[in-house]
């Protein structure tokens, strides 16, 4: 049914949900999983998922790069982990919504799996969510998970 599928990883417990739903498709359909981060600004300080910690919300656009090699890393090994055996990372910049349809179109994919909510939940209540607009704009099937 799938056998291409974008995950954006952010570092979130939603993307981290998403990641196991992600990991479940694949493992039954032998799909290969296109893992996405897209270093963004924060508005408040959060705390990692996959044993990262916490990035502040002064942090430098470096640090929130190296910690975004870091959950992406992590985010692979945990694919791993739940038999995803087909893997690509990719690290993309700009506006998230954006990063991810561009991505999913660069690279052909059959669905997106993300989380309803991100690491900027407060941006998204005001603007609209991330995955609000990738539902509403992708050329291809979208899951969200809560």
């Amino acid at each position: 049914m799938y056998t291409s599928i974008l995950v954006p990883v952010d570092g979130s417990e939603h993307a981290q949900k998403a990641l196991a739903v992600a990991c479940q498709l694949a493992r039954q359909e032998g799909s290969l999983l296109h893992l996405l981060h897209i270093p963004e600004e924060l508005s408040h300080e959060t705390t990692l998922v996959w044993g990262i910690g916490a990035i502040a919300i002064e942090a430098s656009r470096e640090e929130r790069e190296e910690a975004g090699k870091q959950v992406i890393s992590r985010a692979a090994e945990a694919a791993r982990e739940q038999g995803a055996t087909k893997i690509e990372t990719v690290i993309a910049q700009g506006d998230p919504a954006r990063a991810i349809l561009s991505e999913s179109r660069k690279r052909g994919v059959d669905a997106i799996v993300m989380g309803s909510r991100g690491l900027s939940d407060l941006k998204g209540f005001v603007v609209g969510s991330v995955s609000h607009k990738v539902a509403h704009t992708a050329e291809c099937t979208v899951i969200t998970v809560r």
